[in-house]
């Protein structure tokens, strides 16, 4: 799971790709001027930023100039501004990409997720995970059994990739909660349950998912 500054002003827009951008599996922060991104920033690190440019306080260029003086962290742009000059002095401080409002959200997701499978691959990071006849693709989010693709939705991806992640360690549903949600599911941690339900369901014979009653999930470290 990816974790991204959304940094934007509007405050509709704001929710608008909280929801989606979280939707798609990423946990998310939110900034409403320069300044506070700039302290999120500081705060804790991000593996991409969305950056919008006309902001109150600190314009989004000062923001991506003094981000790239630290970081190289990933920056897309996100601007009404959509003359040359404009997209030139974005990509001239070092941004990943630029884009002009109005943008579809889908569009937007596929450049998301471009942008991060580049800063992975130049990072050295794992791109799959293998536990015994399964393989995991973090890129793509799919899961393979002795090369047969199985269908799986967001969550039982990301659920299955914790639990193997964490192998011999039990997750409780709390931690499954507040890893993957972020937030408190005040009496639905049962949710967990179905997913796992359905999981198991597509796994089929490679189901190495255990229930520890009364606790949570696991799976066994691989010999």
């Amino acid at each position: 799971m990816s974790k991204i500054l959304i940094v934007e002003d509007d405050l509709s827009i704001q929710a608008l790709l909280h929801d989606f951008i979280e939707e798609a599996g990423h946990s998310v922060e939110l900034a409403a001027d320069g300044v506070e991104a700039l302290a999120k920033y500081s705060e804790q690190p991000f593996d991409l930023i969305l950056l919008d440019i006309m902001l109150p306080k600190i314009d989004g260029y000062s923001v991506c100039e003094c981000i790239r003086q630290k970081s190289d962290v990933p920056i897309i742009m996100l601007t009404a501004l959509d003359n040359e000059e404009n997209q030139i002095k974005g990509l001239d401080l070092q941004a990943d990409d630029y884009i002009t409002k109005p943008f579809s959200m889908p569009v937007l997701l596929r450049k998301i997720a471009a942008v991060l499978r580049r800063s992975a691959k130049q990072s050295g990071e794992p791109q799959t995970v293998i536990y015994k006849d399964l393989t995991l693709d973090l890129e793509e989010y799919r899961v393979f059994i002795r090369q047969e693709s199985i269908d799986l939705t967001p969550r039982e991806f990301e659920i299955l990739r914790e639990l193997i992640m964490h192998q011999g360690r039990i997750l409780t549903r709390q931690n499954l909660l507040q890893t993957l949600w972020k937030y408190e599911f005040f009496g639905e941690e049962r949710i967990i349950d179905t997913h796992i339900k359905n999981l198991r369901k597509k796994l089929g014979a490679a189901d190495y998912i255990e229930t520890i009653r009364g606790v949570g999930y696991r799976i066994d470290k691989e010999n």
